[in-house]
């Protein structure tokens, strides 16, 4: 008999991001921190990926990860108080332009709703 599958919830957003960051934005995330990668896998987020879409002549980064502990609070709280996603934080926020909503409550991502999913 298989072990029941974990509880899978997944996440989409969307933040803004300067034209002139893109490149860098894209080769700090090709060789990303593996402190910052460990905390991720940690914090219990798999399937984590970002895309970067141009529309209207704006660039916008497009989130998408699954999450599968049972406390996502904590553990996001947990990894807000990791040292070294601090760090990267500070790094990839600067180059980042949140969405109104988002820029309004201080956070730089803006949830987006899900719509359709098939699995």
């Amino acid at each position: 008999m298989s072990e029941p599958s974990a509880k899978v919830t997944r996440y989409a957003m969307v933040t803004g991001i300067k034209p002139d960051k893109i490149g860098y934005y894209k080769e700090l995330h090709a060789k990303a921190w593996p402190g910052v990668l460990k905390t991720i896998r940690g914090c219990n987020i798999r399937n984590y990926s970002i895309y970067l879409r141009e529309i209207d002549g704006r660039f916008y980064l497009f989130g998408y990860f699954e999450y599968t502990g049972n406390d996502f609070k904590a553990d996001m709280r947990r990894m807000g108080e990791d040292s070294v996603t601090q760090r990267w934080w500070r790094e990839t926020d600067a180059m980042q332009l949140p969405l109104p909503e988002a820029e309004k409550t201080g956070e730089i991502w803006t949830p987006m709703e899900e719509v359709f999913h098939t699995p």
